[in-house]
């Protein structure tokens, strides 16, 4: 029997899921992509890490001569949040991939995918809060607005406060688990929890992708029509052609985000669904989510982090602009 269960192995494995597939290519054969998806991962991480680190540059360099504003803090946390998945989550990811077990250690198997989902919802929230910003700034882009650094403290307390709480159950309920193949680091909830955890496996993805993303949707939507007003004036017209460059430029973060972070909600979904139904007792219909859907899946979730920042850097000409000082 399990510690701390009062079932057995056997029906206990329908309380689990897999969490990081450590052992995906274990049962599937391709020993290729033991070397091609780790490789992949390589290639993201350092391009990504380079190119967050530059963006966070020239942000901290503005806020340093006085270009403090909610919007540019909004777009520094989110290329933060980016730069932690990739130097303290994509190595851990690509080590588990190239082994059939996991061999990584109880703390990573308690914190990892705890850790990305944290920093997954964070940008999601940001990019909610910088959808409204976004709104607020173009109904009246000549308006001087002051803003001090404890209120976008505050802002970003309560955004990190929120992604860390929501995700506490995939942290409480991570666990290894020794199975014919090796350890493994599986989610695994006792009989007690299962109402809670069926109801949480739902909500969580409305809660932290839908929801945001609905609302920086609707925040772009007033944007939209507020860039679309016409003035007769040069200055004017000049502050609203930044208006519509700063609109697309964060329009285009929020719909990366929607795209790529997708796939691995509909393998979520997807792999709930076959857990719930087993548990039931009832033969599911469709099996696990096919090898390609999966790995994709991953692969965009990080690449997300790669493709903000050079959104960032190629989208805002005020990057661009400050890009090119850095090297005078």
């Amino acid at each position: 029997k399990l510690v701390g269960n009062n079932v057995t192995t056997e029906n206990s494995s329908l309380n689990k899921w897999t969490l990081g597939e450590p052992g995906l290519f274990h049962h599937r054969d391709p020993s290729e992509l033991r070397v091609l998806v780790p490789a992949i991962l390589g290639v993201i991480c350092v391009l990504g890490v380079a190119c967050n680190l530059t963006a966070m540059v020239i942000l901290f360099s503005n806020a340093h001569r006085g270009k403090l504003s909610l919007i540019n803090s909004l777009i520094f946390n989110l290329m933060f949040a980016d730069g932690l998945v990739l130097m303290f989550t994509v190595p851990f990811r690509a080590a588990s991939y190239s082994r059939a077990n996991w061999s990584l250690g109880w703390v990573v198997c308690k914190t990892a995918d705890w850790f990305l989902q944290s920093c997954m919802v964070a940008k999601s929230l940001t990019v909610a809060f910088m959808a409204k910003a976004c709104s607020r700034y173009v109904s009246n882009p000549t308006r001087q607005v002051s803003i001090h650094l404890g209120s976008i403290l505050v802002v970003l307390f309560f955004i990190w406060l929120s992604a860390c709480s929501v995700t506490i159950p995939l942290w409480l309920f991570a666990k290894l688990q020794r199975e014919v193949r090796g350890l493994v680091c599986v989610l695994m909830f006792p009989p007690e929890a299962k109402e809670f955890m069926s109801v949480y496996v739902k909500a969580y993805p409305l809660g932290v992708y839908c929801a945001p993303l609905s609302v920086a949707l609707m925040y772009f939507w007033k944007a939209y029509g507020h860039c679309q007003r016409r003035s007769s004036k040069s200055q004017n017209l000049r502050t609203q052609i930044r208006s519509r460059r700063l609109t697309l430029m964060l329009f285009s973060l929020t719909l990366a985000m929607a795209i790529l972070w997708l796939p691995q909600w509909v393998v979520w979904l997807w792999e709930r669904h076959l857990a719930e139904k087993e548990t039931e007792g009832a033969q599911p219909l469709t099996s696990s989510p096919p090898l390609f859907l999966a790995l994709s899946a991953q692969l965009l979730t990080f690449s997300l982090s790669l493709v903000n920042p050079l959104i960032v850097l190629f989208l805002s000409e005020e990057f661009r602009e400050s890009y090119r000082g850095l090297w005078r």
